[in-house]
């Protein structure tokens, strides 16, 4: 299991590690290139009998660097520790992105960080990365400054999917924004998730015959997919479950707040407290405002029907 730590002074490797495989990056949705990437520094690790290492960063660069242009996050920070600790790479440390570090250059980083923290033997990095001021420390610098510094380069090539579109983040991002959850589950390699804790409700859906757990609003910055009823599978303390998320306003009470509204199917968990991720699995509809209580139950009836049949075919 993949052991965190964070921090600048101390980088959390044990006193008597041999040295490190290195990778770097933000990792925002640690997609299917990513996991390449982490796949490829724990099999380096194993080969040459070192520490496998995933160095990223909290908060996003550009949220440094450029604000503006800081883009929402597919993975807030403990939704990535949860997808890094299914890999096989031993420790993720997150590092503090700081006005500091942004002023580094390339060889700078790899000194104070990469070699006196981190003690990198072999770095692996995707084809397009940038290290550095200006993201200056391309393939070829680093080649060089491995060279010179005495630890190996590889760089792995893009993924892409099974349709030919190269996996990015940036590309996951729009397919999210956009609705469109099979090709953003094809590029991550698993659903595309929002994990939160369990609130109290105001009871409605349980009045309905559709009791629904309460999610806390996520962090500004995760990107959720547009508003509507979703057929989800959540995964709680309790096991994993499937359901329907009302993911948006609750128009028929006159509640215009965006909200995250989970029934789970064959249960009445109390959850209160608990965090849980859920999956989106398929869009039902959208969010509408119905002319009474009935009438909304009714839709509710026929979203169930279908969030079930859609989830039966759906077997991961």
């Amino acid at each position: 299991m993949t052991e965190r730590f964070r921090g600048w002074h101390d980088s959390g490797l044990p006193p008597d590690s041999p040295g490190t495989v290195v990778t770097v990056g933000t990792f925002d949705g640690v997609h299917l290139g990513h996991r390449d990437v982490l796949a490829r520094i724990a099999e380096r690790a194993r080969e040459m009998s070192l520490d496998s290492v995933l160095v990223t960063f909290n908060p996003h660069p550009l949220e440094v660097v450029n604000p503006a242009a800081a883009p929402l996050l597919l993975t807030i920070e403990q939704e990535k520790i949860e997808v890094v600790a299914e890999s096989s790479v031993r420790y993720m440390a997150i590092v503090p992105f700081t006005p500091s570090l942004q002023r580094y250059s390339a060889a700078q980083f790899v000194d104070e960080i990469l070699r006196h923290r981190f003690h990198v033997k072999h770095l692996v990095i995707g084809h397009d990365h940038g290290f550095g001021r200006g993201r200056e420390g391309d393939v070829d610098v680093m080649r060089a400054l491995g060279r010179e510094r005495g630890f190996g380069v590889e760089v792995v090539n893009a993924v892409a999917t099974a349709d030919g579109r190269v996996v990015s983040s940036t590309l996951i991002r729009r397919a999210v924004a956009g609705g469109d959850l099979n090709h953003a589950a094809q590029a991550l390699g698993r659903p595309y998730s929002v994990q939160s804790r369990v609130r109290r409700g105001e009871q409605r859906g349980r009045a309905l015959g559709f009791p629904t757990i309460n999610l806390e609003s996520p962090p500004a910055r995760k990107l959720l997919p547009p508003d509507g009823v979703y057929a989800v599978r959540a995964q709680t303390p309790l096991g994993p479950f499937g359901g329907m998320m009302n993911l948006g306003p609750r128009p028929t009470f006159g509640d215009h707040a965006r909200s995250l509204e989970v029934h789970l199917f064959d249960t009445d968990l109390d959850l209160y407290g608990a965090s849980v991720r859920v999956d989106f699995v398929e869009r039902l509809r959208e969010t509408r405002a119905f002319a009474g209580a009935e009438d909304l139950k009714a839709q509710l009836n026929r979203d169930s029907l279908n969030a079930r049949a859609i989830l039966t075919q759906r077997v991961d």
